[in-house]
């Protein structure tokens, strides 16, 4: 685990990851500032309407415009994850050939497979979110559901983007330990406002070597 987090540092920073990042940022951000600029009144008004559930006055009355910003930085955050997935199989091949030379690309994703596992984590991750709004006021306790939930997002589609380049179908279900852990690491960059457009691409450099380490040994 020390290893692949040493190397998956050193590969966030290089030159090709930097550019991907931005520009995967840059394209999420326009189409979910004008998704929301359309929407935020309806947005608006299903936050307090859900919140008229809750116990809690406070959060009924002050809580509303905070919690729809908080749904519209994660919606922002499972762009950046779709758009990612999408987009960022050349940039997987090529840190898998500077650094697993011998390892040979034995597939490629499935666009239709990539999207529908990505929109899937999205759908359950905004609605286990929005469950879970009470919990995530709670110290320490919230931040580490916020933090699963977070990972919730990026595991699935990540397993399968990477597996799908390198790993063939009958050896990739043995292949998911730590996968978790793996993807919640990778979620720590969603607590930064800026840095959060790291995180998908991040898990997938996780998810590479962590993969193609065990791989090779095997």
């Amino acid at each position: 685990m020390q290893k692949v987090l040493k190397q998956s540092l050193k590969d966030i920073f290089s030159k090709d990851v930097l550019i991907f990042v931005l520009q995967v940022g840059f394209v999420s951000f326009i189409f979910v500032s004008l998704f929301v600029w359309y929407f935020w009144e309806g947005l608006s008004s299903f936050i307090v309407s859900y919140l008229s559930w809750i116990p809690w006055e406070w959060l009924q009355t002050s809580g509303a415009n905070i919690i729809t910003l908080g749904l519209a930085y994660m919606i922002f955050i499972s762009t950046v994850s779709l758009f990612t997935s999408l987009w960022s199989e050349k940039l997987l091949i090529k840190l898998a050939k500077k650094h697993y030379p011998d390892i040979p690309v034995v597939g490629t994703a499935d666009l239709y497979t990539s999207i529908f596992l990505t929109l899937k984590a999205t759908i359950i991750f905004l609605a286990l979110f929005m469950f879970s709004i009470p919990f995530l006021f709670i110290p320490v306790f919230g931040q580490i559901v916020m933090l699963y939930l977070w990972s919730i997002l990026i595991k699935e589609p990540t397993m399968y983007d990477v597996q799908s380049l390198f790993i063939p179908k009958d050896k990739r279900k043995f292949l998911r330990k730590k996968s978790t852990l793996l993807s919640m690491l990778a979620s720590l960059f969603n607590y930064l406002p800026i840095a959060n457009i790291f995180a998908p691409v991040f898990a997938q450099i996780l998810f590479l070597h962590h993969i193609l380490m065990h791989h090779k040994k095997a």
